[in-house]
């Protein structure tokens, strides 16, 4: 923002502009009076106004000015006008920024914007001034985002995607434009829409066919998935410390992501997870076959918990395709889990809390196609209803 200021107490006044997206300071003869502060407000005011138009001419106002070089404008060089270096290039504020940033991130949030950074952004503004940087570069390089494929298959970034790009360029001009005192690109520029994609879940009898089929090592983690809601990190960062059988508890305190121990994904998905009568046994059932010397509760034999890329691609593709069922993400499991609930009657806002949602609009949102005529139960209508099926008695 353009500004009149003095060098301290007693200094003469200066003037504080941006002009081509550098930081302009030239300095006056005038001692700071109220009477000088104003006459030199409206020099700033008209050229501002000259900027805004394109007809400002720097020589004109500064014929001496060493920012005549650096603007690459003509003109002599002199003494009597300071100059302050421009704001830093975009790759130097990048990596200030990242360094501050990083102890409130988690690692695979860390390790996601550290991976924009270095394929997207530095590339594309890396040698550029921070404040250099305008609303068409940022289009264009949207733009081209649409452009790009991944992989062999030729498939195009998503708009979910590039928006995920384009969030750490909003944050970084944001917090340069609030240090350097320019106003950021961003303004004015919404994320892309992104299409509501509906939920797939499988139906009651499509799950007893997976947990009849499935290797039998692997039988009461997917019942598990099925009947909790868990997320993958959830269940695979599930430990032992975390399972109350005298309640028939399950306490989602931690998530295991790209290998590390890590915290929930959100203060509202720490909550406790009530065990239908599936769900009970088939913890009963691995805490007598889980490798003893192991705190997780899904593990591998050297007690390292499950890897999902590794299970989805050997274990959970394979059956789906072998039960000639439609190939669905592991992650169907979860929304299969609030729609049994939802079949069952079960009371909206419980269903919200086994979810980790803090209130019922996602619910109601994502899932509304689902939605009987409730009832007031807590948890009870899921066992009724697997009971009916005979689900438990096959299972058990």
């Amino acid at each position: 923002m353009a500004s009149v200021r003095s060098r301290g107490k007693g200094g003469n006044l200066f003037i504080d502009f941006r002009y081509q997206g550098m930081r302009c300071r030239e300095q006056t003869l005038l001692p700071d009076t109220t009477q000088n502060r104003r006459k030199l407000e409206k020099l700033l005011q008209r050229i501002e106004a000259e900027i805004s138009v394109g007809t400002f001419d720097y020589r004109a106002y500064f014929p001496n000015s060493k920012m005549l070089e650096k603007l690459d404008l003509p003109g002599q060089q002199g003494f009597s006008v300071e100059s302050e270096p421009a704001t830093p290039l975009f790759k130097d504020f990048c990596e200030e920024w990242f360094e501050e940033n990083q102890i409130c991130w988690k690692r695979s949030y860390m390790k996601n914007v550290r991976g924009t950074l270095d394929k997207h952004l530095i590339p594309e503004f890396g040698d550029q001034e921070v404040a250099s940087i305008n609303k068409a570069q940022v289009l264009k390089f949207r733009a081209s985002l649409a452009k790009v494929t991944r992989g062999t298959t030729e498939t195009q970034l998503s708009n979910d995607r590039i928006n995920h790009i384009m969030t750490p360029l909003r944050m970084i001009l944001e917090n340069a434009a609030d240090r350097f005192e320019f106003i950021t690109p961003m303004t004015g520029i919404k994320p892309l829409k992104v299409g509501r994609t509906d939920v797939d879940p499988f139906s009651l009898i499509e799950v007893q066919k997976i947990l009849k089929a499935v290797r039998e090592d692997y039988k009461n983690y997917f019942t598990v998935r099925f009947f909790t809601g868990l997320r993958t990190a959830e269940v695979d960062g599930l430990q032992w410390q975390y399972v109350d059988f005298d309640n028939r508890q399950i306490l989602v305190r931690e998530t295991v992501v790209q290998g590390r121990i890590e915290t929930t994904k959100t203060p509202e998905s720490r909550r406790e997870v009530e065990m239908s009568s599936p769900v009970y046994e088939a913890l009963k059932r691995q805490s007598e076959v889980a490798p003893q010397n192991s705190r997780f509760v899904f593990c591998n034999s050297k007690g390292k918990p499950f890897e999902h890329r590794n299970v989805t691609q050997r274990v959970w593709y394979p059956l789906l395709k072998e039960l000639g069922l439609k190939k669905r993400r592991p992650y169907q499991t979860r929304h299969t889990a609030a729609t049994l609930w939802l079949a069952a009657g079960e009371n909206p806002e419980w269903i919200a809390r086994q979810m980790g949602h803090t209130t019922t609009q996602m619910l109601f949102t994502i899932y509304s196609r689902y939605v009987p005529n409730l009832t007031r139960q807590d948890g009870s209508a899921i066992d009724q209803l697997l009971m009916t099926r005979g689900f438990a008695n096959e299972y058990s």
